[in-house]
């Protein structure tokens, strides 16, 4: 669960992004951010993360203040969250396998039981035939897709990506979109950062509007599992 509780958040004095949010997102939920470039929804993203600290109000992810935390307690917040950022921060100088094997890596998994996650995510996007590719042969659309299965293989109860349909072909793009929509099936709660919600036009999804860091109104549409 996601909840914003008058959160507001500024890069420098004159310059406020977010003013007053309120809004929460429950467990299981397909929800957009749509708005005007500049709205603040990637900043939006990066509250969750704990990647910026609001400059007042509470976001809390699953009860947790994450404004509050300490540094170190951080990485654990981001095990429990699978993050897509247009920056996708690929690994030029290694595979497919290595660059979604990274998380866990990290995170101390023993080899054998890595081996096996990141294959597991690398077919549920689709490039297990690829995984000894290294990015750089891989076309935008797959290198979107490698992206989401690094956010993924920790199967994280919550995924946030900023724009991940963006410059990719139309046919591209509805791939992206239909994999977030199947986390989504399974129980994962999935927040997207888009200006194109028409990937989404034919399903029941909650959006929510920003306007000059400002929520407006959205649609009344409930979140129904498709």
């Amino acid at each position: 669960m996601i909840r914003f509780e008058h959160v507001s958040h500024r890069y420098s004095p004159d310059k406020l992004v977010l003013a007053d949010l309120s809004f929460t997102v429950a467990q299981g939920e397909l929800a957009l951010i749509g708005g005007h470039s500049g709205a603040g929804k990637t900043t939006l993203l990066k509250l969750i993360a704990a990647m910026e600290r609001p400059a007042s109000g509470a976001v809390l992810v699953n009860g947790q203040n994450v404004g509050m935390l300490k540094r170190a307690a951080i990485p654990y917040l981001r095990r429990n969250l699978g993050l897509v950022f247009q920056d996708q921060k690929l690994l030029f100088d290694r595979n497919a396998y290595e660059n979604v094997l990274l998380p866990l890596a990290i995170a101390g998994f023993p080899p054998k039981q890595s081996g096996k996650r990141v294959r597991a995510a690398l077919d549920k996007v689709g490039l297990l035939a690829r995984e000894r590719a290294l990015p750089e042969a891989l076309s935008g659309g797959e290198q979107q897709r490698l992206a989401i299965a690094r956010a993924v293989v920790n199967r994280p109860s919550i995924l946030l990506a900023d724009e991940p349909s963006a410059h990719l072909d139309v046919e591209a793009a509805r791939e992206v979109a239909g994999i977030f929509r199947e986390f989504h099936q399974v129980g994962v709660t999935v927040l997207i950062a888009t200006c194109d919600d028409s990937l989404f036009a034919p399903h029941s999804v909650r959006r929510l509007m920003l306007d000059q860091g400002r929520l407006g109104s959205e649609p009344a549409a409930g979140v129904a599992r498709q």
